[in-house]
């Protein structure tokens, strides 16, 4: 029970700091936390040798925890998914090969055909993201 107690001493100075950093109870705590998490991202990036890369990552699974009660994402279609990706990463209907032609891409991009097994398969690796972001 002593060592419970002097650990609880030593430790409560370091909590009374980093409380606010690591509560995420509200909204507000919410919107506080994904701005201290992009900051972080900023300076850390994926480093996993940073000094600050554990505070990263605690911080992104308690954000991420947040969101799963909190947070309703809006359902997002695969074509849209592949949209949204195309425009970050500043990409164009022809800088998709794996897809198909230019003529192929577009047409999925209006909905007037549908991204195939393969096709899925290719963007994932691609965009180092989970096929079903495009199912």
């Amino acid at each position: 029970m002593e060592e419970v107690k002097k650990f609880a001493e030593t430790i409560q100075p370091y909590w009374a700091v980093m409380e606010p950093v690591l509560m995420v109870r509200t909204a507000t705590d919410y919107d506080a936390a994904v701005a201290r998490l992009n900051q972080l991202l900023d300076v850390v990036g994926d480093d996993a040798t940073h000094p600050l890369y554990g505070l990263l990552d605690t911080l992104g699974t308690i954000v991420r925890a947040y969101e799963e009660e909190h947070v309703v994402m809006p359902a997002v279609s695969g074509v849209d998914a592949l949209r949204y990706l195309m425009e970050e990463h500043e990409l164009t209907q022809a800088d998709l090969p794996e897809v198909g032609s230019q003529g192929v891409v577009s047409e999925i991009l209006r909905g007037k055909r549908k991204l195939n097994m393969r096709q899925v398969q290719a963007l994932a690796a691609r965009f180092n993201v989970s096929p079903a972001v495009f199912i």
